[in-house]
């Protein structure tokens, strides 16, 4: 699965899954972004090989600009992680994360997702707004630094699930 677009500056971004070569670097991007609340790399390892989880990666000029994954049990999916680099945020890239997160999904059975954002990340909340998420609880003091966290969901009954690429022999 691997999908590209081209960015302002005319440069391929692809969004692909991610590969276990890719953990050192989503660390590393990881710890920048998130310096109180940083998954370590153990973390990280568990995750991508776990069957219940779906990981990706956008990558620019053999560079990660993004990460996502998302847990799926029975009928509920969890977005696990969502991260885009400052200078690449506002281009789409976090709604096309999320929106394959959604397909695979569905695709995997689930009928909602939900999230957890900081509640002091207003920017981040608006794109899940704009995805269709609604708020629904409040944990307090849930980050390392006593931030709350806004629990959040999303319904998927409206999103199509991945379609298997048929291959016809010839």
């Amino acid at each position: 699965m691997n999908q590209t677009r081209t960015a302002s500056d005319g440069s391929a971004v692809v969004l692909r899954e991610l590969e276990l070569v890719d953990i050192e670097q989503i660390h590393r991007l990881e710890c920048e972004l998130f310096p109180v609340d940083a998954w370590p790399i153990e973390m990280f390892l568990a995750e991508v090989q776990h069957p219940t989880r779906y990981y990706i990666v956008l990558e620019q000029d053999h560079k990660i600009i993004g990460y996502a994954g998302v847990m799926t049990v029975a009928d509920t999916a969890d977005i696990q992680t969502l991260a885009i680099c400052p200078s690449k945020r506002r281009c789409g890239y976090g709604a096309w994360l999320l929106e394959t997160l959604h397909e695979q999904a569905c695709a995997r059975g689930a009928q909602r997702v939900m999230l957890e954002v900081r509640a002091d990340n207003p920017a981040a909340q608006n794109l899940y707004v704009a995805q269709g998420y609604l708020p629904v609880h409040r944990r307090e003091r849930y980050y390392n630094d006593g931030v709350d966290a806004l629990i959040m969901m999303k319904d998927l009954e409206a999103v199509e699930p991945l379609q298997e690429e048929k291959h016809h022999d010839q």
